[in-house]
């Protein structure tokens, strides 16, 4: 399984919070190679392989940040609100789907004042959402055909190279999870385990985490390993509060985590020479490992992170070192 092609697979699917169908359909078709799925009322996908042991339930969220759509105006511009965190700054003439009816995508720009006719305060504040407009090149009764309040809005797909293995593209939050996780299985496909092996790909993490939050109860696994991104080393970002892209895995270290088990994988990562960096955080982790291990009567749970540049923008950056990190940190840990 190369990586590459996994996540290149995984972020050509739209999912953004509450419509991650098709995402779904697409991690469930990869993992379905690996181990029975099911994709559950919640939108959830769910791989179980049962064996003799605990249950260690692997999970990644399949959302993706995104807009939706609240209304069209006279003139034909879509206005929108954010679904998820999606970043206000980098709106503004930024190129944008929008998944329109029977799913037919829309081609559309966000408008932009030009500099020559902004006012001097303008040009130093973000606009708010109630300022902006995506422009499809439709009139108002044409776009309303194919358009609706509610259909979601992606940033215009992109995926390409960078050097040294690093990779660009939209949605790397959390395709690069579930890319990880799948690697993951790849990796122990062919090996005896003394537990039984779930994993989970939740819905609804950018809005409310109700996917991990159903999945966990559902489940119900001894342990669990969430993964997700985190904020990677860039200019004009605190160093202390970032990893190093190319650093390796990050290990959450936090109240909501269970400290064995971040312990465990700071011992595998040094055993087996696979390269990490540790993230403390003194509250919750803001990830659905803080959902998983409130679930239910508890559960024991981790946190695994890929560094990522530019979050929650149009076009991420990672690295595919780290990837491969946090697949084989999970992969030791389940064997």
């Amino acid at each position: 399984m190369e990586i590459k092609d996994i996540l290149e697979k995984l972020t050509s699917a739209n999912g953004v919070s509450g419509d991650e169908g098709e995402a779904a359909r697409t991690a469930a078709d990869i993992l379905s190679a690996y181990m029975p799925v099911k994709i559950e009322k919640s939108g959830n996908v769910v791989g179980f392989l049962k064996g003799e042991g605990p249950i260690i339930m692997l999970e990644a969220h399949l959302d993706q940040i995104g807009l939706v759509v609240t209304n069209i105006d006279k003139s034909g511009f879509i206005r929108f609100t954010k679904c998820g965190g999606a970043d206000i700054r980098v709106l503004p003439a930024a190129n944008v789907t929008v998944i329109g009816k029977d799913k037919k995508e829309i081609d559309g720009i966000v408008i932009s004042t030009p500099p020559h006719l902004s006012k001097d305060e303008d040009r130093k504040k973000f606009k708010s959402l109630d300022e902006l407009a995506i422009d499809v090149g439709l009139s108002c009764e044409e776009a309303s055909k194919i358009i609706s309040p509610g259909d979601r809005v992606v940033y215009k797909k992109s995926f390409g190279s960078l050097m040294n293995g690093r990779l660009y593209g939209t949605s790397f939050d959390d395709r690069a999870g579930v890319a990880s996780v799948l690697r993951a299985v790849d990796l122990i496909k062919d090996k005896k385990l003394g537990c039984s092996l779930c994993v989970l790909f939740a819905t609804l993490e950018e809005t409310t985490g109700g996917g991990a939050a159903v999945g966990a109860f559902s489940e119900q696994p001894d342990e669990s390993i969430s993964v997700d991104v985190s904020f990677a080393d860039s200019p004009g970002v605190p160093e202390h509060k970032t990893g190093k892209l190319g650093g390796g895995v990050m290990i959450g270290i936090a109240p909501t985590l269970d400290s064995e088990i971040s312990n465990k994988l700071i011992e595998i990562a040094r055993a087996k020479n696979i390269k990490y960096q540790t993230e403390v955080m003194g509250g919750h982790t803001s990830t659905n490992a803080d959902k998983i291990s409130v679930s239910g009567k508890g559960v024991k749970t981790g946190l695994l992170s890929v560094p990522l540049r530019n979050m929650h923008s149009a076009v991420e950056v990672l690295e595919i070192d780290d990837i491969e990190a946090v697949a084989q940190l999970m992969a030791e840990y389940v064997l």
